[in-house]
Formats: structure tokens, sequence, C-alpha cells
């Protein structure tokens, strides 16, 4: 089991999204600097915002590619607000 999740920073007002089998723990790992030239570094304030259980680790991967590909912050805003939107993408994916 994968989760595509997405995180918030206050303090720089961003979101990142990744993908991982176990969020809280990567949560913790963003909060703690553990990835040294990550984009989260810049913060410790990170907290998941959203979760989105996927059956296999490509769908997840395809999610987090396809909201980064978006380089959009008000996207990112309307998927929280409407989860059923990444349904919505891995449905239309190309096999």
């Amino acid at each position: 089991m994968h989760y595509l999740y997405i995180i918030y920073s206050g303090a720089l007002d961003k979101y990142y999204t990744g993908e991982s089998i176990n969020p809280l723990v990567r949560l913790e790992q963003h909060n703690s600097h553990y990835f040294k030239k990550g984009f989260t570094n810049a913060a410790n304030d990170w907290e998941i915002v959203l979760t989105k259980k996927c059956n296999f680790k490509t769908d997840a991967i395809y999610l987090e590619k396809f909201i980064k590909r978006m380089k959009s912050s008000k996207f990112i805003k309307k998927i929280i607000l409407n989860p059923e939107i990444l349904e919505d993408i891995l449905s239309k994916k190309q096999l």
C-alpha cells in the first residue's frame, strides 16, 4: 500500500506533494530536516493536509507527478477540498 500525501507549511505558505508507504513517518522526516537538500528543509512546521491511499506505488507516483507538473497551489487547494479529483485523474491515466 502506498500513499500520496500533501503537506503544508504555514511559515512558508507552501504545499509539498510526495508519496510514501507511511506518511506520518515521512512527515517527521520532513520536519526534522532528514532530507538535507530537500524543498521541505526550509521549514519545520509541515502538517499533513491530505492523504490518498493507493493500491499501487505507480498510482501514487503518477498522482504526485501530475500535481507537481501543475505547479499550482490553487489546484492543490481544489484537491484538498475535493479529493475525488484524484480518482478522476487516475481513471484517465494512460496504461
